[in-house]
């Protein structure tokens, strides 16, 4: 009897040690609001950051000026098929490589409702439960072609502009949810997908020089 015990608290304690932190992933609560915009009608690599004027709390970045239209809303990409996924890693302030993507990945809502993302709690990735905190990242993609499930292919192609996409500011959460905390909202900042522009002529002709330039200097 004793050794099942003794054996039973391994399990647990082996348990809560690989347990990883969760957080309620969404951009209108409590904690604040926000909305992701898609493209802009006019300059589609046109990249936009920060809150908007009727956003929690307000800012000075006016979207729909700028041709855009949430996620969601008529005429704009569709709710269902623009994906959004959240980054992570643990501590404040934590550089954007270092973070890994969440699970599950989530979608948008529509109507009055554009913009937003539908809930749901995610787990982080190697962030232990009840963490005191996390540095945050949305991310969202046009997902309409049904190649690009997570953030992971989904960068590839959009650096390759081959897809719209986009991504918040990064921020700080407290209290990762878990063993003894309940998964606490988050704040992301507005932001909306765009098409990474291909280099142009100019650029390349650069690059190629300074690619000459290095060659000859070795030589």
């Amino acid at each position: 009897m004793k050794k099942l015990i003794l054996a039973a608290v391994a399990v647990t304690c082996a348990v809560s040690v690989f347990a990883q932190g969760t957080v309620a992933f969404v951009n209108n609560s409590a904690a604040g609001s926000s909305r992701v915009w898609g493209p802009s009608a006019t300059n589609p690599g046109l990249s936009l950051v920060g809150n908007g004027p009727t956003d929690g709390p307000a800012g000075t970045v006016d979207y729909a000026a700028a041709g855009m239209l949430k996620i969601g809303a008529a005429g704009g990409l569709a709710g269902s098929t623009t994906f959004a996924q959240l980054l992570g890693a643990l501590g404040q302030n934590q550089l954007e490589s270092s973070l890994k993507p969440a699970t599950p990945t989530t979608t948008f809502r529509t109507g009055s409702a554009a913009g937003v993302l539908v809930l749901k709690d995610v787990t982080l990735t190697d962030v232990p439960v009840d963490s005191a905190f996390a540095t945050l990242q949305l991310v969202a993609w046009d997902n309409s072609s049904g190649k690009y499930a997570t953030w992971t292919e989904a960068s590839v192609a959009w650096q390759a502009g081959l897809i719209a996409g986009g991504k918040s500011l990064l921020f700080n959460v407290a209290n990762i949810g878990g063993g003894l905390n309940n998964a606490p909202n988050i704040n992301p900042s507005s932001f909306n997908l765009y098409i990474v522009p291909e280099p142009t002529t100019f650029a390349l002709a650069g690059l190629g020089l300074a690619a000459l330039v290095a060659f000859r200097r070795r030589s």
